[in-house]
């Protein structure tokens, strides 16, 4: 029975995240857990990953490959998740101080400043374009 059923499937030359990205709002993202997360010492089924319309594909712990992991799996530091699933869900799981870096906030620029900056080279014959 198996053998017919794997006669059945169908292997499309398609990378995987093009096939799982077809879905609009959902995508794949690795997510990390650094020491000190919250999902540190939480078996996989207590992350409420699941809620969140978020599976876990794959765990990658140190030089492991663990495709499919078990619910009952407990997350150590320096795990990372390969997961499918919302990607509003998975953005909002990267923590503010994250974002903030990633966003630098824009000054405006004092133009007296600015100004007295451009007069003074003025001045010394910049050749400046």
């Amino acid at each position: 029975m198996i053998d017919y059923i794997a006669a059945q499937v169908d292997f499309p030359e398609i990378d995987l995240r093009q096939r799982l990205t077809v879905s609009k709002g959902y995508g794949v993202t690795e997510i990390f857990v650094p020491e000190g997360s919250q999902f540190v010492g939480t078996p996989i089924r207590d992350t409420e990953l699941s809620e969140r319309d978020i599976n876990v594909l794959t765990l990658y712990r140190d030089s492991k490959v663990i495709p499919n992991p078990r619910s009952d799996r407990v997350l150590e530091p320096g795990d990372k998740l390969l997961c499918f699933g919302k990607l509003e869900s998975m953005r909002g799981m990267i923590p503010a101080r994250t974002q903030r870096k990633r966003r630098p906030k824009v000054k405006d620029l004092d133009m007296d400043t600015v100004n007295a900056s451009l007069n003074e080279s003025d001045g010394e014959g910049s050749s400046d374009v």
